[in-house]
C-alpha cells in the first residue's frame, strides 16, 4: 500500500475547528464550527504526532496473543524515542507481551494526550503500527542512554539478565487531533518531522496567559477575529500560532490566531504576544476614530 497516498492534506484550519488538539470544550459543551472563517497555519499533523509522543510517557502496546492467536494483547508500555522517533521499550523475557512480540513481532503503540482531563474523546491520540524487535547491538549504546534519561528509576534493573531493549520500526501512523480531525500520516513524514520547539514549555505559558493576560486573550479576540468576549482562554499554542476558547454569552467558540513569524522559545513566544497586544490596541484605536 502506498504510504504517500494516505498523507493527509492538513496544514490549516480554521476558527471553531472542534477537532484538533486542544479542540475547545467545556464539560459536554463543545466549539461551535463557522466555516467561513479563515484558514490558518497550523503544525501538519506529522508534527503533531512527534510532539505528541515526545511529550508522552507511556503507551498501551498491543501484541498479537501467543495463546489465543489472532487476538491482540494490550500491555501499558512506558518507550523512549530514538532520533527517528521509534519507540523504544525495556522489557522483560518473561512479561506475557515479550513472548508474543517473539513469535509474531507485528505491534502497535497507541499514547494519548498527556495531561487530557476533557472528553477523552476531544484529546489527541495517535497510534504507530510496526514490528517489535530486539534492539540491534550497534544501536544499544545510544538508547539505552536515551531511555535511562528518561526513566532514571529503570537503572535499578536495566542490568538484569531477563531484561532488555527492543524498538518498533514504524510502518504506518494514525492520528486522531480530537473530534473531526484524524488521518494516517506516512511513516516517512513522522520520521522526517520534528517535535514542535514550544513542546516542553507550552503548558507554563498557557498557564500565565490565563492567569495574569485575561484582557490580553479578550482583546485578541475582538481585534483579530471581531469577535466581543465575555472571557477567553487561551488552549493551546505551538510555533506557528496559538488557539483560544472564547465565550459570549451562551456560545463558546474556538479560534485559531497566526503568530506574524515562528517562534522557537518562550522568550519569542512572549515578544510576540506582547506585540500583538500592541498591534491589536492600534488596530482597534484607529476603528474609532
Amino acid at each position: 500500500m502506498s504510504q504517500a497516498s494516505k498523507q493527509e492534506p492538513i496544514g490549516k484550519v480554521g476558527d471553531d475547528d472542534p477537532g484538533k488538539r486542544s479542540s475547545p470544550t467545556l464539560g459536554s459543551q463543545h466549539a461551535q464550527t463557522d466555516s467561513s472563517a479563515p484558514s490558518v497555519p497550523e503544525p501538519s499533523f506529522a508534527e503533531q504526532v512527534r510532539t505528541l509522543l515526545h511529550l508522552g510517557r507511556t503507551g498501551t502496546l498491543s501484541s498479537l496473543s501467543r495463546k489465543h492467536p489472532g487476538w491482540p494483547f494490550g500491555s501499558v508500555m512506558p518507550y523512549a524515542l530514538d532520533d527517528h522517533g521509534r519507540p523504544v521499550f525495556l522489557i522483560s523475557v518473561l512479561a506475557m507481551h515479550t513472548q508474543n512480540l517473539k513469535t509474531d513481532p507485528h505491534a502497535s503503540l497507541l499514547v494519548s494526550q498527556p495531561g487530557w482531563t476533557g472528553d477523552p474523546l476531544a484529546g489527541a491520540r495517535a497510534t504507530l503500527l510496526g514490528q517489535v524487535t530486539a534492539l540491534p547491538e550497534a544501536d544499544l549504546e545510544t538508547s539505552r542512554a536515551g531511555y535511562l534519561a528518561r526513566y532514571e528509576n529503570a537503572r535499578a534493573w536495566v542490568d538484569f539478565d531477563d531484561f532488555g531493549f527492543y524498538r518498533m520500526d514504524v510502518s504506518d501512523v494514525y492520528y486522531v487531533g480530537g473530534f473531526g480531525a484524524m488521518g494516517w500520516v506516512a511513516a516517512a513524514d513522522y520520521t522526517r518531522a520534528e517535535w514542535d520547539p514550544l513542546a516542553e514549555v507550552a503548558a507554563g505559558i498557557i498557564e500565565h496567559m490565563n492567569a495574569d493576560h485575561a484582557d490580553a486573550l479578550r482583546l485578541y479576540c475582538r481585534a483579530y477575529r471581531d469577535i466581543e468576549a465575555d472571557s477567553a482562554e487561551m488552549v493551546g499554542i505551538d510555533r506557528l500560532g496559538f488557539r483560544l476558547r472564547a465565550r459570549s454569552g451562551k456560545r463558546l467558540r474556538g479560534l485559531r490566531l497566526a503568530f506574524p513569524h515562528e517562534v522557537r522559545s518562550s522568550q519569542e513566544a512572549r515578544k510576540v504576544l506582547v506585540a500583538m497586544v500592541q498591534e491589536a490596541r492600534h488596530t482597534l484605536a484607529s476603528d474609532t476614530d
